[in-house]
């Protein structure tokens, strides 16, 4: 049996986030296309013989009590299945907080599909899913990886056919961006209706390449855009770098701050990468794209085929 398992933990971008208005229980009804990529942290587990979660961080500003998704994964996986086990858990952080890339997300779903091997779970994926979307909205969506359409509060998930590899650059300014503050700052109607009309509209459709999908081709946007931009200058500022530097798109991700630009090929990402010349404490990330079979592999295809996802 094996003690010990190393993952890596992948971050998000969203192609789309259109924000449909509030529901009865004062969450947001949205619809969004989620996009994994090659950004990722690291999870290191090791099975304890103690009862308990100890979690360390590379980064010293991320919590690793119950406020970190990875303990809030173990407890409630735990708690479904009433396991007396415990883990070492270390996380080495490359994924900005707070910056719309899903890293606390992503490291929750790593978080169970590892422990569930670990602590030898009999598990299966409608109760993975439930558990997952306890823990946040994002974290179902990396149970799957590649291109999804998320609609509700984002948990209800369609499979999208994957878009060609894309090369990005991310860059993360300074500012801070909580999910809970850009939803709050977003001024949408109660849903009335099932109707899909969007209600902010200042995000405009961007054709991303020729050889996109439709959904892509007609859907490129985020309606977070038009209140963030406001509030945090420095995130337009990043949008606008990226376009000057050449990138044919240029989007906000999730509810802020991280933007990303796409480039045609390696070679023009790399002209992009050196004349962008960022503030101060801006972080800056190369990636590409990752389609649903490319996520699958570097995790480990067999996790995935024992919960049958």
């Amino acid at each position: 049996m094996n003690q010990s398992l190393s993952l890596p933990s992948f971050a998000k971008i969203n192609w789309s986030l259109r924000i449909l208005g509030k529901r009865p229980d004062d969450l947001h009804e949205i619809r969004t296309t989620l996009q994994t990529i090659s950004l990722h942290d690291r999870l290191s587990f090791q099975l304890s013989e103690s009862d308990e979660v100890a979690l360390i961080c590379s980064d010293a500003e991320i919590p690793t009590d119950d406020r970190n998704l990875v303990v809030r994964a173990a407890h409630a996986l735990r708690g479904r299945y009433s396991i007396r086990k415990g883990a070492r858990i270390q996380l080495e952080k490359n994924i900005p907080a707070e910056a719309g890339l899903g890293g606390g997300s992503s490291n929750a779903a790593v978080a169970l599909l590892a422990l569930a091997h670990l602590w030898r779970i009999d598990a299966n994926a409608p109760d993975l899913l439930a558990i997952a979307a306890l823990i946040g909205a994002d974290v179902p969506f990396f149970l799957f990886g590649g291109a999804m359409l998320g609609t509700g509060i984002g948990t209800t998930l369609t499979p999208l056919p994957d878009v060609p590899e894309h090369h990005l650059i991310i860059i993360a300014p300074t500012a801070s961006v909580s999910t809970r503050e850009a939803y709050a700052s977003v001024q949408a109607v109660p849903l009335t209706s099932d109707t899909s009309e969007f209600i902010l509209s200042s995000s405009q459709n961007a054709v991303v390449s020729d050889d996109s999908p439709p959904w892509l081709r007609n859907d490129f946007g985020n309606d977070f855009e038009s209140v963030i931009f406001d509030i945090y200058p420095e995130i337009r500022r990043a949008k606008e770098l990226l376009l000057a530097a050449g990138a044919s798109a240029a989007l906000m991700t999730g509810s802020g701050s991280s933007v990303f630009g796409v480039f045609a090929d390696k070679k023009s990402q790399q002209q992009a990468l050196e004349k962008i010349q960022c503030e101060a404490g801006w972080r800056i990330f190369p990636c590409v794209t990752l389609s649903r079979n490319e996520y699958r592999r570097a995790i480990g295809d067999e996790l995935f085929r024992s919960y049958a996802l």
